[in-house]
């Protein structure tokens, strides 16, 4: 196989055995890798019924056919699982470093079943395959464990890891690699924990081997033209954050846990104010393995209130520990985000969580009693606090350890979580952004805005990509419900493939499109994809497998959903006062052309036609 390492490496934490398998070329192809392959696997392998925390769930790290080589962004992997925070199918992505060596150890999947009787790290160098006593490591933080970790394998290896977050089974745990990189959603950090698995270390020299190396040469090349462009610079200079300025202007900042959609100290925290007072490199970024971008911050803070240093934040990080929350002041922003990396826990839901417990607070619905603070949007100091003992579960961080949903429901008002699925919104309100309301709605992990991405089109009002072919688009009213629901499905599918090829999303917001994957496909893996449209389609397969997953584990169209404020509370205030999402307009068309029946259940014509009945 060319692209593919073509092993399975499969870990019986339980028994301590360890196993290699060949991977089925024919699946490989199909599903491409990475999110794809994982959702194939663990369709196949594990009941969906099965409790996220226990012992039978399995815990799948997958790489794509891309990932390791020299394809811009080639860098990401995906930890695919059910999650514990949604009960439904978790796939968690992260770039760096990490997902390069596990690749040129020469796997393209670990597949970890069982739980250990004591905690352990996986050893991989190259066929070298060991379970080693981790005993030591239990309660450090993720520098530390890097740290203590690399001092006796290897200085160059690299690592993925829990933190006491992912020990003390914070539904929101991340699982990080290279320090700074996070995969961050759906709590797959806490079923790492659940299974007394601390880390995987990996030092690879195998290298990936492509089918067409000229013709590889020429497709990356091509791809740098792309990437040729002001976004791109825009990205370079100011990361993520730059979006925080858009946001705002189009009034779909989520502000105090999104009561309203503009913030009225975000200038204190636009991109330039992190870049220019806390980014300890200036206009540099950190870039992940093969990537020209380079979107990472690093940053610093003095002040002795909120003292520390770190990667990051992105903009999702700043949306949801300020305007989210109330906070307008950057170094306790980036304090949380601090916390959050060595602790090991998603930001999103981590900041959301907290400005639900604001709200409801501010309400009346939560007793200082039990929050043991006064917590007012704006309580920078409460914030900061709470997010340490989160990751601990001590106080009232216990309760916040298991998301907004949970907590608003103990209250008596889930009504104030603003999550589909149980899992947070990223920063987008969907009153101003009706793509968005669809996307949430829909996707297979909840509320999300990294498979699908539709949010760029909505903000930008331009569609410049081939991805949706029944129309010419050339722009985009984000306040339209027209030709959502088919954009929506058309960019889903398109973010599946691109997923699963093991490239970073962002190398396509800057400008690739699906020519450009499916040249860098064909000539890294010889596996002859006859066109884009076939290329997609593995897309759509693995987004149907998601899909499927989640039906099984008792997941129904009553769940394809928004909060209450989104659809019957109009925007209160900004450019688009009075509007809400319109979810109704938008949902029966896009069961109709995903081919799924009027309760989103895949026909069996569909089944069919993807292979997968």
């Amino acid at each position: 196989m060319y692209g593919w390492a073509g092993k399975v490496l499969r870990i019986n934490l339980t028994e301590s055995k360890i196993s290699i398998e060949n991977l089925d070329a024919k699946v490989a192809k199909d599903f491409i890798g990475s999110r794809g392959l994982g959702a194939k696997f663990l369709l196949d392998e594990l009941d969906p019924k099965t409790d996220p925390l226990s012992p039978e769930n399995k815990l799948i790290f997958a790489t794509g056919p891309l990932t390791g080589t020299l394809a811009p962004g080639g860098s990401r992997y995906t930890v695919v699982t059910k999650s514990p925070l949604t009960g439904a199918i978790a796939n968690s992505n992260a770039g760096g470093h990490f997902p390069a060596e596990l690749k040129f150890a020469g796997f393209d999947l670990i597949i970890f079943e069982g739980k250990a009787k004591k905690p352990v790290y996986l050893w991989i160098e190259n066929e070298k395959v060991e379970l080693r006593d981790a005993t030591k490591l239990w309660g450090k933080t993720i520098p530390e464990t890097e740290d203590l970790i690399r001092a006796e394998t290897d200085e160059f290896a690299k690592i993925a890891c829990i933190g006491p977050a992912g020990e003390n089974l914070v539904r929101f745990a991340n699982i990080m690699n290279d320090k700074g990189n996070a995969a961050g959603r759906s709590g797959v950090g806490a079923v790492m924990g659940s299974k007394n698995l601390k880390a995987v270390v990996v030092r690879g020299t195998k290298g990936v081997v492509v089918a067409d190396k000229e013709g590889f040469r020429k497709a990356v090349l091509d791809v740098y033209k792309y990437l040729d462009n002001p976004n791109t610079k825009g990205f370079s200079a100011l990361g993520t954050p730059l979006v925080t300025v858009l946001t705002q202007a189009r009034g779909v900042l989520p502000t105090k846990n999104f009561q309203t959609g503009v913030f009225e100290g975000a200038d204190k925290v636009y991109g330039e104010v992190f870049t220019d007072t806390l980014n300890v490199r200036g206009k540099m970024g950190v870039a992940c393995f093969s990537c020209p971008v380079a979107c990472h911050r690093y940053s610093r803070v003095t002040d002795a209130e909120f003292k520390g240093e770190g990667p990051g934040p992105e903009y999702e990080t700043i949306g949801a520990f300020g305007p989210g929350c109330g906070v307008d002041n950057p170094s306790a922003i980036a304090k949380a985000n601090i916390i959050c990396n060595e602790m090991g826990m998603d930001t999103i839901t981590c900041g959301f969580t907290i400005a639900c417990a604001m709200e409801l607070y501010e309400k009346g619905f939560l007793p200082q009693k039990d929050s043991g603070v006064a917590l007012n949007f704006g309580n920078a100091k409460a914030m900061v606090d709470l997010v340490g003992k989160i990751a601990k579960r001590e106080g009232f961080g216990d309760i916040l350890a298991e998301g907004s949903y949970r907590l608003a429901e103990k209250y008596g008002h889930p009504e104030l979580s603003m999550s589909v699925k149980k899992q947070e919104f990223a920063c987008y309100d969907t009153r101003g952004l009706q793509g968005m309301a669809i996307e949430y709605a829909t996707m297979n992990r909840g509320a999300c805005h990294i498979r699908g991405e539709v949010q760029d089109i909505d903000l930008f009002g331009v569609y410049t990509w081939r991805v949706c072919t029944d129309k010419k688009l050339s722009f985009v009213d984000s306040l339209t419900t027209e030709d959502k629901p088919l954009l929506t499905k058309e960019v889903q599918d398109w973010f599946a493939s691109f997923d699963s090829s093991g490239m970073c999303n962002f190398i396509f917001f800057l400008g690739v499109n699906e020519d450009a994957l499916l040249a860098l496909l064909n000539t890294g893996t010889g596996a002859h994809y006859g066109s884009a449209e076939e290329m997609l389609k593995c897309g759509e397969r693995a987004f149907n497998a998601e899909r499927l997953f989640n039906l099984k584990a008792g997941l129904t169209s009553n769940d394809d959903t928004l909060p209450k404020r989104m659809l019957e509370e109009p925007m209160p205030s900004g450019p688009v006062k009075g509007q809400v999402a319109l979810l109704d307009k938008m949902l029966p068309e896009y069961y109709r052309l995903r081919g799924w029946d009027q309760q989103g259940i895949p026909t069996p014509e569909k089944m069919k036609d993807l292979g997968l009945g």
